[in-house]
C-alpha cells in the first residue's frame, strides 16, 4: 500500500501495491499494521456499498458530529466518481478547504477521510459503484449535510449534477455549519 497525504492534513490517497502475474494481481485493501504506522484509524464497524445508475448523480456532502464522527475509507470498484472532501474540523488551518480526486475501477486509488471532514461524490460513468468502510455507526441525529454548491467552499465539480436527493439539495452553507470537534485519534 502506498500512502500519499493530500493538501488537507490527515487525509490520504492510498494506492494499491499489486503483485502481478499471468493470472492478474493480488493487493491488500487494508492492513492494520500499515495504517497504524501512519496513525490512521484501524477500527472499522461497517462496510457500505453504494451504486449510482446515472452519470451526474451527486451524493453528499455528508458528515457526523461527535461522538459519532466517522473516518471513511472509500474505493470505487466499478465505473468512476469525482470524490470530494471538505475540512470542517474545529480549529483546523484548512477549515472550509476542499480536495477532490477521480476514483475509478482502473486506478483503484482509495480516499482516506478523517473525522471532521464532509464527504461526497459525483458519478462520471453509469453504474458507478463504491464500497467504503466507516469507523462509527450511522447516527441520523449527529448527521449534517454541507451544501455541495456553496460558493464559500467553491468546489470545482467536473459537471453539474443531474440526480440529487432532496436532503443533499437542501444542505447547509458553510457559514451555518458548526465546526466538528474531533478527538485527536483519527
Amino acid at each position: 500500500m502506498i500512502f500519499e497525504e493530500t493538501k488537507l492534513p490527515g487525509s490520504f490517497l492510498i494506492d494499491l501495491e499489486t503483485k502481478e502475474d499471468e493470472r492478474g494481481f493480488f493487493a491488500r485493501y487494508y492492513c492494520q499494521k500499515k495504517f497504524s504506522e501512519y496513525a490512521l484509524n484501524t477500527n472499522w464497524v461497517q462496510l457500505n456499498n453504494s451504486l449510482s445508475k446515472c452519470v451526474g448523480t451527486l451524493r453528499g456532502l455528508h458528515f457526523q458530529h461527535e461522538p459519532y464522527a466517522e473516518v471513511k475509507l472509500v474505493r470505487c470498484i466499478q465505473g468512476a466518481i469525482w470524490d470530494v472532501i471538505v475540512d470542517l474540523r474545529e480549529g483546523s488551518d484548512t477549515f472550509g478547504e476542499w480536495f477532490g480526486m477521480e476514483l475509478n475501477d482502473i486506478n483503484r486509488i482509495m480516499m482516506y477521510v478523517p473525522k471532521g471532514f464532509a464527504h461526497g461524490f459525483i458519478t462520471l460513468q453509469e453504474n458507478s459503484e463504491i464500497i467504503y468502510m466507516v469507523s462509527d455507526f450511522y447516527a441520523p441525529e449527529a448527521e449534517q449535510t454541507l451544501l455541495w454548491s456553496d460558493e464559500a467552499v467553491a468546489i470545482s465539480w467536473p459537471q453539474h449534477p443531474h440526480v440529487i436527493s432532496k436532503k443533499d439539495e437542501l444542505g447547509e452553507k458553510l457559514c451555518n455549519i458548526r465546526p466538528v470537534a474531533v478527538e485527536s485519534k483519527q
